[in-house]
């Protein structure tokens, strides 16, 4: 079935459902059910129970509120007017003004009627509790959004490792072809994996935190140090000066383009990246200014693969607690 989703489904079957149901009772304005649970139906679980929660006070508000108000003035469509004039700031006040075109459908029904007995009252509570109920339960099936989340997560550190092996291959050699696209292409893959895993938390009432959006928050921090890395290489690789420290530095990135995926691997890194950066220490020091400038850029690359390692670090700890 192309181009029909799991909401669509829910709805059309939530929406038969409903005015089966209703049409079982012998309720007046059967349809209505129907109405109720398709605009309660949302995205998540988290979302459909607050708007299920908006519409619901607000109908309950113009059901009893509006019922005397045209009890006292006359159903009258300027009394209707009115009404709803004064009513959604009300509701805006209560924040709840999500629920006030369900609000105003339901004191319609009693404008039609022209009547606010109790028959009509409980006919219209009958017919907000199969829309809603009927939304709850078909809302509450759900795709599984792990394996989708996984693959994302394979295809961001793919790009990672690319990237990493590209600023190390740069160091080795400056005349090397790459346009840095896998960058801006990460950083899409992160936006679109954020908000799935922002749908895969609603979906799940009692979970009160994500460790896959997590995990995406820290990827999205390390592609801002990847793009002030990447000016750092190429700085350093414009000198055609043959340095030992920047063979190390490609060497240490080939290596961290290996041990990219979401295992804890700080601890040995940093203990790499220490002996590499204590080795570079005791090398002599530079003789001419441009040698100077490459090895301060060498050493600022330095920095910013450490806070890379640091945002890593900070995610397993997090992990942990």
């Amino acid at each position: 079935m192309v181009g029909i989703g799991h909401r669509t489904i829910k709805m059309a079957l939530g929406a038969g459902l409903a005015i089966w149901i209703a049409s079982l009772f012998g309720l007046e304005f059967a349809t209505f059910s129907a109405i109720i649970a398709i605009i309660c139906i949302e995205d998540s679980k988290k979302k459909t129970l607050m708007t299920i929660r908006e519409k619901f006070f607000a109908s309950l508000l113009s059901l009893f509120l509006g019922a005397l108000f045209l009890e006292i003035l006359g159903y009258h469509p300027i009394t209707f007017a009115l009404f709803s004039l004064l009513f959604f700031p009300l509701l805006v006040r209560l924040r709840i003004q999500g629920g006030f075109l369900m609000s105003i459908v339901v004191l319609l029904h009693v404008y039609a009627l022209e009547k606010a007995s109790v028959d009509v009252f409980l006919n219209e509570l009958y017919l907000i509790f199969i829309g809603m109920g009927i939304a709850l339960l078909t809302n509450s099936i759900m795709p599984n959004l792990q394996p989708e989340i996984n693959n994302f997560k394979q295809d961001i550190e793919a790009h990672f490792k690319v990237i990493l092996h590209e600023f190390a291959a740069y160091l080795r050699d400056s005349k090397r072809n790459w346009d840095g696209t896998e960058i801006v292409e990460v950083e899409t893959l992160i936006e679109e994996a954020k908000s799935i895993a922002i749908l895969d938390v609603e979906n799940h009432l009692l979970r009160k935190e994500d460790k896959d959006y997590y995990y995406l928050e820290m990827r999205e921090d390390q592609v801002e140090l990847l793009k002030q890395m990447m000016q750092a290489v190429a700085l350093a690789a414009s000198s055609e000066i043959p340095l030992t420290q920047k063979i190390m530095l490609a060497d240490f990135l080939d290596y961290l383009s290996e041990n990219v995926d979401a295992t804890d691997t700080t601890a040995d890194s940093f203990h790499k990246l220490q002996t590499c950066m204590a080795t570079i220490r005791k090398s002599k020091l530079p003789t001419t200014r441009e040698e100077f400038e490459v090895r301060a850029n060498l050493f600022y690359l330095f920095f910013e693969i450490e806070n890379y390692l640091k945002v890593k670090r900070k995610l397993f700890a997090k992990w942990k607690k």
